[in-house]
């Protein structure tokens, strides 16, 4: 990215950058512009605003862009299609109606949230919510209660892996923003998320069941309409959306679906080899194993992210595909299926990375680290609070998630003493602020209070309330970390 001294002090920078904001957040919300022409158009216009020479605004636009897109456009293509093998296999079924065998009907939900956190490794929310809802309605209506016993721990669990876990677009466009490593992402995303989701979300969720009677609505008892399905342009959309309800249809002709211990063993694949990796760069970096041998060399490339989810996803094709009878077209056109509703986001996450690059080329980073250095507000306590009004001022978490980092990455440059924890957990804790307070101008809110045939006021009860606590407990458990590690 080019090298351009601030023309401005830092009283105009930091204005320039408020108005920017502002400016955005009206394209988006009143103008109703698409989030990726908008983050272009206030990209370029924060970059003539702050007198970046006209020469260098467009290579610094495109750089912030290019970067991005290289660590997101792999992670979130790569996920994708493997989320839209499993969908197309049967194998998110298999997985709820395995691991309720093995909890008992009485840990029903707690079953389908565990199934839902696997499943939402490489599947984004909206498509995990909907692929689920038929398991969560039938069990539902099998054991009685209140939908919400079911549903929130389910809904739950897609929305702490979308917001906190790579390759989803949102935690892997942070983390590149903020320079914090993938792997170690990946690591402290679970290690958070998994007791974020089990505090704020499974044990809200009995709690709501008991306290709102919601009945099993009729919206999937019969086949299911172009009218019902999300739309695919809607933040979060992920493959198979579009397409579920005629996945479905055919499972009747189809083979068997997958065994329990391969849904399994594929979607632990990445996960393993993305720790072989932090593990055997830690022991290298620790001095105990020597950086330049072949087993730290080849773990490293094998367990680098792009490269693990490649291998899953060539061992997905197979196992899911070519094994079970279907033909290298029919596999070629489940793969391709998924890459089409996820080109939105991947562009927008790009566009995310250029308004961070022309914040960072300008010197509005440099002097907001200036200012947060002189109030004392940690980065990772300024990281959260950024991404919380982004979040609730336009309702996307993706662009609350790369606009904050894009904000606040000059800072994590100005800092010094950051370690690669601190970057990844500043991450956690965007992602955090990226997930609270969802409301009505979230496609989430109004996804879930559809299908769950809640009103609005009780979906400001029930899920809003959910996200928050969501939100909430993984930033303070990131804060925690922060001070201890």
């Amino acid at each position: 990215m080019p090298e351009v001294e601030p023309a401005l002090s830092a009283g105009p920078l930091l204005l320039i950058a408020a108005v920017a904001v502002g400016v955005l957040l009206f394209l988006i919300m009143k103008l109703k512009l698409h989030a990726f022409v908008a983050l272009i158009l206030v990209s370029l216009l924060v970059a003539l605003a702050a007198q970046v020479p006209i020469g260098d605004v467009v290579d610094t636009m495109t750089s912030g862009f290019g970067s991005t897109l290289a660590a997101v456009a792999l992670l979130v293509g790569l996920g994708a299609m493997l989320g839209r093998l499993f969908e197309h296999s049967g194998g998110a079924q298999v997985l709820a109606d395995s691991l309720i065998g093995r909890f008992g009907e009485q840990r029903a939900p707690l079953a389908l949230g565990v199934a839902a956190l696997l499943f939402g490794f490489p599947i984004f929310f909206d498509a995990g919510l909907v692929v689920f809802l038929p398991i969560v309605f039938t069990v539902a209506r099998r054991l009685g209660g209140s939908l919400l016993t079911y549903g929130l721990p389910v809904a739950g669990a897609f929305a702490v892996m979308h917001a906190f876990v790579p390759p989803h677009p949102g935690p892997v466009a942070a983390a590149e923003l903020v320079g914090a490593d993938i792997g170690l992402t990946l690591v402290f995303g679970l290690v958070i998320g998994i007791p974020t989701w089990f505090l704020g979300s499974y044990l809200f969720g009995l709690w709501a069941g008991r306290r709102f009677d919601i009945a099993v609505p009729d919206i999937l008892s019969g086949e299911r309409t172009a009218d019902d399905a999300p739309d695919p342009s809607v933040e979060g959309t992920s493959p198979g959306v579009a397409t579920a309800a005629g996945a479905r249809a055919g499972t009747a002709t189809r083979p068997a679906p997958p065994r329990f211990g391969t849904v399994i063993g594929i979607l632990l694949l990445p996960l393993v080899l993305i720790f072989l990796n932090t593990g055997l760069s830690t022991l290298a970096t620790e001095g105990v194993l020597d950086e330049e041998s072949l087993v730290v060399e080849w773990g490293q490339l094998l367990g680098a992210t792009p490269i693990a989810l490649l291998i899953t996803v060539l061992v997905a094709m197979w196992v899911l595909g070519r094994r079970r009878g279907d033909s290298g077209a029919e596999v070629e056109s489940i793969v391709n299926s998924a890459l089409g509703p996820v080109c939105a986001i991947i562009l927008i996450t790009g566009a995310g990375g250029m308004f961070g690059g022309v914040l960072r080329a300008s010197g509005i980073g440099a002097a907001l680290a200036d200012v947060l250095g002189d109030i004392g507000l940690p980065v990772i306590v300024a990281a959260f609070v950024i991404s919380t009004l982004l979040r609730v001022a336009q309702g996307s978490a993706t662009v609350a998630l790369t606009t904050a980092a894009g904000l606040i990455a000059p800072v994590v440059e100005a800092t010094d003493g950051l370690s690669s924890i601190d970057l990844s957990l500043i991450v956690i804790a965007i992602a955090g602020g990226a997930t609270v307070l969802s409301h009505v101008n979230d496609s989430g809110f109004w996804l879930v209070s559809r299908f769950f045939g809640m009103d609005e006021k009780t979906t400001l009860k029930t899920w809003t309330v959910m996200e928050t606590l969501l939100g909430t407990i993984g930033f303070l458990l990131a804060l925690v970390l922060s001070l201890f590690l």
